[in-house]
């Protein structure tokens, strides 16, 4: 996964979609988020539990241990090691979920740039990714440490051909496991490993290459190249 997402629908939209009927405690706003082109460090919407409660914290996309000062704060964590390497141990009992409308991807395929790629729900709906994370919970008020990863896998099928990583995706059922303090670590590793959305449920088209500079931002970053023919 490269590290480029879209966040764009409003907080309701999303947690419509959750389907999780407790209250929510939102800090992240009512209006839509409008987040055509998050790169690393940006402040994205979060998803976790407080209690009884389903929260929203505007969370920074990338998280390191206090020890690791000396290196760049991840945005991702394999899930082949994050529930077990010492890196992300302090922080994988703390699941949250990072709810996005589509990433991007860049190819290289012969040109003088890369070519950027979007990839979506093929029916655009959100896309529920697993990540852990350090945010604000109860009365804590927001840290100067707090931060979030995006849960990574393996890529299949046609996606290998885009990037041989993708953010483990889960339905909204597993979502609301995912989020729930009562589902069990071990459940929870079996989920993130094995029950990740198939790659049939997305598309990925070809989009301006615009969307490489993070400065830019607006609707027009996530529309199909107007030569492109198809979506696959």
């Amino acid at each position: 996964m490269c590290g480029r997402l879209s966040q764009y629908h409003g907080i309701h939209d999303f947690v419509a979609a959750l389907s999780i009927p407790n209250a929510l405690i939102n800090y992240a706003g009512d209006q839509p988020l409008a987040c055509y082109n998050a790169a690393p460090t940006t402040q994205l919407a979060l998803f976790h539990r407080d209690g009884e409660y389903l929260r929203a914290d505007r969370v920074r996309w990338g998280w390191r241990p206090h020890w690791a000062k000396d290196r760049v704060a991840p945005i991702n964590a394999r899930v082949e090691k994050v529930a077990h390497g010492p890196f992300f141990k302090a922080i994988w009992p703390h699941r949250a979920i990072i709810a996005i409308d589509n990433w991007f991807e860049w190819v290289y395929e012969g040109g003088p740039k890369k070519q950027p790629y979007l990839i979506r729900h093929r029916d655009r709906s959100p896309i529920f990714c697993a990540a852990i994370g350090q945010y604000p919970i109860g009365e804590h008020e927001p840290g100067e440490h707090d931060g979030f990863v995006i849960i990574t896998a393996d890529s299949a099928g046609g996606m290998v051909d885009i990037h041989d990583r993708r953010p483990v995706a889960l339905s909204p059922e597993l979502a609301r496991e995912w989020l729930d303090p009562a589902t069990p670590k071990e459940r929870a590793e079996q989920m993130v490993l094995l029950q990740g959305e198939p790659t049939e449920a997305f598309e990925w088209f070809k989009v301006d290459c615009a969307v490489g500079n993070v400065r830019n931002q607006g609707a027009e970053l996530i529309e199909p190249l107007k030569k492109q023919k198809h979506i696959r």
